[in-house]
């Protein structure tokens, strides 16, 4: 059972360096990694050829693999057209950057909503955007990976099933964020079984409803421990499990968030990201030894 679970992550919290982040990663005993920037540029600003020339030769010398393209695709405002249009082009792009790294998943998200207005007044809107870019997917038969992300349509659970069911498609599956459900007031345990049946990769983010802070995985109220051992001893889960950790402040988390990056993460619970990101996969470990 423990080899069918393979742990990755957000590297670049650990340094927008990609080599330290290669060295840590493989320091702690991990093959894998969630591509979301590297040397200070996301993902969806290299081209395929960029990929292929300057990170695969270091993904090699480290002998490491990429689990996922963390990228910033539907994390855009919902009626932002030139900003849909632009990431139409970089989700081509995305996709064959998957190719180059045999990688065959790219996070993403569905839009941001406009403060004060109900989401539900643009569902209609986020379908229609999220069927062309499940053209773009299905083309170059690639999975995009829908992240319950904080502001966004598909932020709670009831949403995110509603994005399952009228999309139904093999190519649009569910990145379960325990964190992002607990900091939008959603009962994490009702989350995943409304949307067990579209799960198809896990990241490992906690957070405390109190102020919204994350905490170190098992720590927190996401019931992490509780969810893993019903996904891989009771539900058969089989696939990643992505460390998210968000313990100290990094060098590209200002272009992740709405917000100030000192909202998200208020105080550093590590001396820097390193120290952070171990923290957080000792802790996912621990979880999983108790577990399996």
């Amino acid at each position: 059972m423990k080899e069918k679970i393979r742990i990755s992550g957000f590297a670049d919290e650990i340094s927008s360096d990609f080599i330290s982040q290669l060295e840590t990663v493989t320091a702690l005993g991990m093959h894998y990694i969630s591509l979301r920037s590297a040397d200070g540029k996301g993902i969806a600003d290299y081209t395929a050829r960029e990929v292929e020339e300057k990170l695969v030769p270091k993904l090699s010398e480290y002998q490491v693999k990429v689990s996922s393209l963390g990228s910033p695709i539907g994390k855009v405002g919902v009626e932002d057209e030139e900003g849909f249009q632009k990431q139409k082009e970089q989700l081509e792009e995305l996709c064959k950057i998957c190719k180059v790294l045999e990688c065959r998943y790219i996070r993403m998200f569905s839009f941001f909503i406009p403060e004060g207005r109900d989401p539900e007044d643009y569902r209609e809107t986020v379908i229609d955007k999220l069927r062309q870019f499940l053209e773009i997917a299905g083309r170059h038969d690639v999975v995009l990976l829908h992240e319950n992300e904080k502001e966004i349509y598909g932020d709670i659970g009831p949403r995110c099933k509603t994005l399952f069911e009228t999309l139904g498609s093999a190519h649009f599956r569910a990145a379960f964020d325990f964190a992002n459900f607990v900091q939008c007031g959603e009962d994490t345990k009702d989350c995943w079984e409304m949307l067990q049946p579209y799960i198809e990769y896990i990241h490992i983010k906690d957070a405390v409803s109190t102020d919204k802070e994350n905490v170190v995985c098992g720590t927190g109220e996401g019931k992490i421990a509780e969810l893993l051992r019903r996904a891989i001893v009771e539900e058969g889960y089989e696939g990643f499990l992505t460390l998210e950790p968000h313990l100290v402040l990094f060098d590209s988390l200002a272009s992740l968030e709405t917000t100030a990056a000192e909202n998200v993460i208020k105080e550093n619970k590590a001396k820097d990201g390193a120290e952070g990101y171990a923290m957080q996969y000792r802790a996912l470990r621990a979880i999983l030894d108790e577990i399996l």
